[in-house]
């Protein structure tokens, strides 16, 4: 196939994921209704019962079966002085071009050709960097004192409250601060979907230690990381690490490797891990005169920790979660489209079906196998929209593992249900007694 029916094939996939999001519930263009927002989306039902679920497994790998970590949720809004001391203020920004002709406007960077307008052809201006934080101001007076920003990233925040955990908690190194929120950047060109906007949620650790410990640390998170994509179900060859050579690093940056995922529309970043060596405590202590120090009883040595970083973005997962399991083929002879999801992320585990909805009594059985798989498990639904058909047209394109039907054998011969597997279209029939078994077996 050339290059160019590839690109046009992937650029088929999105077109169409992004159509099944809107059309089975997952997510909404922001502000839709008034022609939208550039780089914003709504989660709706399901896309955030998806993003819950993965926002579940992270937590509990690395903050809930550890005893190590530390649960923080620090504040949208800072100090001005918080981004002065990271950096932010003077140099987080990216190299931005004007057309001359139609006056839009590009990350440079982005571009294949740094001159020609990809919109008109037009000739390109020279590039002028641009600040990405989102400028606000605190309180009524608009002064340069009240100035302050959308945190355009969530570690600041774990770093001032260095000092609040180390004098509450007393932990001994290495320890971490655990946090999901959201973050804000003026993107020049967001876009491809979820994977470039200008509001979204990360989940990061920031974790110190002993600067004598961090490599073995570095390799230990970076195991965990594949670990966690394990657990969201991505396809492990669409996964690579790229080593984040000198001068490509972040300033604040010893080590840096891109954990890579290819999407349709090329192989991006979907996480980073990075050793920040003791850059920011080092910068906090300098600004804000606070000693951000640790002293060692065991060593008896004072000094400043060590970061090692993993971050991972919230709304990348959820968008590498859905390309990976959007799915075309075919199912007794017709076209079918499913998200083959890990149960572990889908936001329906099953769904429960009387055969028909117009006989009373296979309603009230499956009513009652309703709800006893609905006090198992949770993220169970009860469909009688359609004929059954559509209704395993449905649980397939949003990615429900199982199906469980009540029919009249289940009725007049105390045969038990069927259960319809997504995957392979097959159906078992189960005795009523054995059906939480069954289920949970089957990996609900």
């Amino acid at each position: 196939m050339s290059k160019k029916a590839t690109e046009s094939a992937e650029d088929m996939v999105m077109e169409n994921l992004i159509a099944l999001c809107k059309r089975r519930g997952f997510i909404f263009q922001g502000s839709e209704i008034y022609g939208g927002l550039a780089g914003t989306w709504d989660y709706a039902p399901l896309g955030l019962m998806l993003k819950n679920n993965i926002r579940k497994l992270w937590w509990r790998r690395f903050v809930e079966i550890r005893d190590d970590m530390y649960g923080v949720d620090a504040a949208l809004l800072m100090n001005q002085r918080t981004w002065e001391a990271s950096g932010h203020v003077s140099g987080f920004a990216d190299p931005m071009v004007e057309c001359k002709k139609c006056k839009h406007r590009f990350r440079q960077d982005q571009l294949a050709d740094p001159k020609k307008c990809p919109d008109c052809g037009g000739q390109l201006g020279e590039a002028q960097q641009f600040n990405m934080m989102f400028k606000t101001h605190v309180g009524a007076n608009q002064d340069s004192a009240s100035v302050s920003y959308l945190r355009p990233e969530t570690a600041q925040g774990m770093f001032v409250n260095f000092k609040n955990i180390l004098d509450t908690f007393h932990p001994k190194l290495p320890f971490g601060m655990a946090q999901i929120g959201k973050a804000f950047r003026n993107e020049i060109a967001p876009r491809d979907f979820l994977f470039r906007a200008r509001e979204f949620e990360q989940m990061e650790i920031e974790y110190f230690v002993n600067p004598k410990d961090w490599e073995k640390t570095f390799e230990h998170f970076l195991a965990e990381m594949h670990a966690f994509i394990a657990d969201v179900g991505l396809t492990s060859s669409k996964v690579s690490n790229y080593e984040v050579p000198d001068g490509d690093r972040a300033h604040y940056s010893k080590r840096t490797i891109d954990i890579e995922f290819a999407y349709p529309f090329g192989k991006k970043e979907l996480y980073g891990l990075a050793y920040r060596t003791d850059f920011d405590l080092k910068q906090h202590t300098e600004f804000s005169k606070v000693n951000l120090s640790y002293y060692d009883e065991e060593t008896k040595e004072r000094y400043i920790p060590h970061c090692i970083e993993p971050s991972f973005g919230l709304d990348r997962t959820v968008l590498a979660v859905l390309t990976d399991a959007y799915t075309e083929d075919e199912l007794g002879g017709e076209k079918r489209i499913y998200l083959k999801l890990a149960t572990s992320v889908a936001p329906v585990k099953i769904a429960v079906f009387p055969l028909l909805k117009n006989k009373p009594a296979l309603i009230d059985k499956a009513q009652e196998v309703f709800k006893l798989l609905k006090k198992e498990f949770g993220a169970v639904v009860f469909d009688d929209n359609g004929n059954i058909g559509k209704r395993y047209r449905r649980q397939d394109e949003i990615g429900t593992p199982f199906c469980v039907t009540v029919d009249f054998d289940t009725l007049e011969k105390g045969a038990g249900v069927t259960v319809r597997n997504r995957d392979t279209g097959k159906q078992a029939r189960v005795a009523e007694q054995e059906l939480i078994a069954y289920l949970k077996k089957a990996g609900v």
